[in-house]
């Protein structure tokens, strides 16, 4: 099999370093593509840090992947050479069972194939982005639009999905108020989206220190989450709360602020803490829900929504001997908003 060069863990505590990874030949329903771009999601820091779970080392990571297309399987009619594709968090499913019927991949009954860490069907361990190259079979390929550039589309592939979905699963659009919680990764590009979709957009962050940043993106309204009048202020103003970050949040609160009867809270990050909080979703008809990206027909919604409104992600290009330090920074909050990895500083 083919090898190519790319940046990964080789064990939980050690630094990720350059190594060579093997791709598989293109069979007829392949797509190789030469990877330009590949964002840094928190997800990523995750997984080769054993936080989930064991994982198999060595492995590159990286599942906010854009590029162009270098060659194509027999059977492959949708992408030619040239094309300027991307690939998010799924590489494989059955395409058989109800749900991938549906466009829902990512709940596949029978196996959904994540881009790195995971087993694919021919028994193989995957490998994700900080690569060179990467051949994906072709239902699990996207186009993304001319108008978006590469390396700030990189990122829309898990930050877009992942705020998208549940945006049009709730309904946000004209005449909606939405609250996005943390203005980082993801919830710069939530603020994007919902604003495009037409919605009324406040900012909910601890502090006010990126108040200027977020109005510049699009809100409305920015509101520190440590002042105890925000929560008083905005008592039952919000059709949608999207939280997106990971830290634990006083749930109660939250959902005393959203719209009663109608009111949806969605957690992109972690799972909450649920003190009082049943009490508070049964007497007020409250809905608290989380979502988990979206299906491939849908992440290609997303990228042509976002190819039509000129929404890219906010990024700080780095080249891959920076990747370590980037992890560092992720984790320090000192990224606004997303690092992409330029793919030709490993070739």
């Amino acid at each position: 099999m083919p090898t190519v060069n790319a940046f990964a863990a080789v064990s939980a505590t050690a630094p990720l370093q350059p190594i060579t990874i093997e791709r598989r030949e293109v069979g007829p329903w392949d797509v190789r593509i030469d990877i330009q771009y590949t964002g840094i999601c928190h997800s990523d820091i995750h997984e080769v840090r054993g936080d989930w779970g064991p994982c198999p080392y060595p492995l590159a990571p990286g599942h906010e992947i854009t590029g162009v297309v270098a060659e194509v399987g027999a059977e492959v009619t949708r992408f030619a050479v040239g094309d300027r594709v991307g690939v998010g968090c799924l590489v494989n499913s059955c395409g058989t069972c109800k749900a991938c019927e549906r466009g829902q991949e990512q709940f596949c009954s029978v196996k959904a194939v994540w881009t790195y860490g995971d087993t694919d069907v021919d028994g193989t361990v995957t490998q994700g982005g900080y690569s060179t190259q990467i051949v994906v079979t072709d239902r699990f390929v996207v186009r993304v639009p001319d108008s978006l550039p590469l390396d700030a589309a990189a990122p829309l592939l898990c930050a877009g999905i992942t705020t998208y979905a549940p945006m049009r699963r709730w309904g946000v659009g004209p005449g909606t108020k939405v609250a996005v919680v943390g203005l980082g990764g993801l919830g710069h590009v939530a603020v994007k989206i919902a604003r495009a979709l037409g919605a009324e957009v406040t900012v909910l962050s601890q502090t006010l220190s990126k108040k200027d940043a977020g109005l510049a993106l699009g809100a409305s309204d920015y509101r520190a989450t440590s002042d105890p009048a925000t929560f008083e202020d905005l008592a039952g103003a919000f059709d949608l709360i999207l939280s997106t970050v990971s830290a634990p949040l006083p749930m109660d609160s939250y959902i005393s602020m959203l719209a009663v009867g109608v009111g949806v809270m969605v957690n992109v990050g972690a799972a909450p803490e649920e003190s009082g909080l049943h009490l508070r979703l049964l007497n007020r008809q409250r809905v608290l829900t989380g979502s988990l990206i979206g299906g491939i027909a849908e992440t290609q919604e997303m990228l042509d929504f976002c190819g039509e409104h000129g929404i890219g992600a906010e990024i700080e290009l780095i080249a891959a001997d920076q990747i370590n330090e980037a992890y560092e920074r992720v984790l320090a909050s000192d990224v606004r908003y997303r690092f992409v990895i330029d793919i030709a500083t490993l070739r």
